[in-house]
C-alpha cells in the first residue's frame, strides 16, 4: 500500500499542478496579449510557446524535486489506503499519460507512413537553400512543406513548381526554412504533448492557436526578412496557393509545417501583413527591450527550479511539504 499511495500521489499531483499552472498560465495570457500582439511575430512565438510548457516543466519539478522526496523521506509504514477520490485523480492522470505517449507514437508512425509513401512517388531535387533533402512529389494538393521533426525533409508539389515564378518559389522554400530554424516541428510535438496531459480540460487551447498563428507569421517574416520584393513575392505565393488548393481539402500533416499552415482562412491576414510590410520602409527591429520581457518569463521558473533542488536535498525543509500531503491525502477519504 506504501508504494501504491506513492504512485497515485504523484499522478494526482502531476495533473493538478498541471491544471493550475494551466489555468494561470492561460489567464495571464489573456491579461498580456493585447500588448504581446505588437511584438515582432518571432518573440510573440516564443513566449506563447514558453507559457504553454512551463505549467508541464512546474508540474513535473513539483512532483519529482518536492512531492516523491517529502514522501520517501517522511511518509510512515505502513501508510494510508488509497481513497476512490484520490484513486480517480491518479487513473485520470495516467489516462492523459498514456494518450500523450500514444498520440506521439502514433503520430510518428503516420508520420514515417506518410514520408515513405511520399518519397514512392517524389524525386530528389538540389535546393541549395535549404539544408535538408528536398523533393518533388507528385500530389494533387499544393504542397509545399517540411515533414519530420528530428530527420526532417522538405516537399514540393510538381505542379507548384510549375505554378509559381522562381522568385516565388525561393521566398516559399524560405519560409519553410524559417520553421527549420525555430524547430516548429519539434514544438508541434511538444505542445501536442502538454494538450494531451490535460485530456478534456480546455486551458491552454487559445495558446495553441495563437502560437500556430504566430510561428506562421514568424515564418513569413523570415523569408521577407531582406526587403519588400521578397514580401510581395511570398504574398503572391500564398495567393496562387490558396487558389490551388481543393475546396475543403488540408495538407493534414502530423507532424510538419506547410506554407499555408492549418488554417487556410488566416492567409487573407497573412497577405495583407505581408503587402504592409512592402509598403513600410522602417524595418521592423526587435528591440532590446521587448526581448529582455519575453525572456524574464523564464526567470520565475529557474528560481522555482533551483528552490526545490535545494528543497529536495533536506530533510528538515521537505517536512512541511509532507504535511502538505497528509492534509490532501485527509481531505481525499
Amino acid at each position: 500500500m506504501y508504494e501504491l499511495l506513492g504512485i497515485s500521489l504523484a499522478l494526482a499531483a502531476l495533473l493538478i499542478c498541471n491544471a493550475v499552472a494551466s489555468l494561470a498560465t492561460s489567464a495571464f495570457w489573456r491579461l498580456i496579449s493585447p500588448w504581446v500582439r505588437h511584438w515582432p511575430a518571432q518573440i510573440q512565438a516564443r513566449t506563447i510557446f514558453a507559457l504553454r510548457v512551463i505549467p508541464v516543466c512546474l508540474a513535473v519539478i513539483c512532483v519529482a524535486a518536492l512531492l516523491v522526496p517529502a514522501f520517501l523521506a517522511h511518509e510512515p509504514r505502513p501508510s494510508e489506503d488509497v481513497s476512490w477520490k484520490l484513486a480517480v485523480l491518479a487513473l485520470i492522470s495516467f489516462s492523459g499519460l498514456t494518450l500523450a505517449v500514444w498520440r506521439i507514437v502514433a503520430a510518428w508512425i503516420t508520420t514515417r507512413k506518410l514520408v515513405a509513401n511520399w518519397l514512392r512517388n517524389s524525386e530528389p531535387i538540389k535546393l541549395p537553400q535549404t539544408p535538408i533533402p528536398a523533393f518533388c512529389l507528385k500530389h494533387p494538393f499544393p504542397i509545399i512543406a517540411v515533414v519530420g521533426a528530428l530527420r526532417p525533409r522538405l516537399f514540393i508539389a510538381d505542379h507548384l513548381m510549375a505554378s509559381l515564378t522562381p522568385e516565388e518559389l525561393s521566398v516559399a522554400i524560405a519560409h519553410e526554412c524559417g520553421h527549420l530554424v525555430a524547430r516548429d516541428n519539434l514544438k508541434r510535438v511538444l505542445l501536442r504533448m502538454c494538450r494531451d496531459l490535460l485530456m478534456l480540460a480546455p486551458f491552454g487551447r487559445t495558446l495553441d492557436r495563437d502560437w500556430i498563428a504566430a510561428s506562421e507569421v514568424s515564418a513569413d517574416d523570415f523569408a521577407a526578412r531582406h526587403g519588400s520584393e521578397e514580401a510581395l513575392d511570398l504574398a503572391s505565393a500564398l495567393v496562387k496557393i490558396a487558389r490551388l488548393i481543393p475546396a475543403g481539402q488540408r495538407p493534414g500533416l502530423p507532424v510538419g509545417v506547410s506554407l499555408v499552415g492549418e488554417d487556410s482562412g488566416s492567409i487573407r491576414d497573412r497577405v495583407n501583413r505581408l503587402a504592409s510590410k512592402a509598403n513600410s520602409s522602417a524595418p521592423e527591429i526587435v528591440s532590446v527591450k521587448t526581448t529582455l520581457v519575453a525572456t524574464s518569463l523564464w526567470l520565475p521558473f529557474g528560481a522555482f527550479l533551483t528552490a526545490s533542488l535545494v528543497i529536495a536535498t533536506d530533510a528538515d525543509l521537505l517536512f512541511p511539504i509532507h504535511l502538505l500531503i497528509e492534509v490532501f491525502v485527509s481531505a481525499l477519504q
